[in-house]
């Protein structure tokens, strides 16, 4: 059985705590990694897509790491791959 919307659900509260969203994405790509030596062991491949006031004025590089840093726990454990677009309010409107 897939642990998938677990991990899910668990990514997006996470997420929502640390960052306080205006927008948010989960979107679960192990799929398209089936066969990859990253894909056994049951760690998923994940896109997230944030939009968030903590990262207004803040350099791509240390945007990652605060979602890194937010999802800790579930790093290398439930989380083998992350594929991250953090963006301000700023930029979202800009886009």
């Amino acid at each position: 059985m897939s642990q998938a919307p677990d991990r899910i659900a668990r990514l997006h509260k996470l997420l929502t705590q640390a960052f306080d969203p205006t927008e948010l994405e989960v979107i679960d790509d192990s799929h398209k990694h089936i066969g990859h030596a990253g894909a056994r062991g049951g760690a998923g491949h994940y896109t997230v897509n944030l939009v968030s006031a903590h990262f207004s004025g803040k350099p791509l590089l240390e945007r990652h790491r605060m979602v890194y840093d937010a999802l800790r726990d579930m790093l290398h454990l439930e989380i083998h791959a992350l594929s991250i677009k953090a963006r301000s309010p700023e930029e979202q409107l800009s886009s």
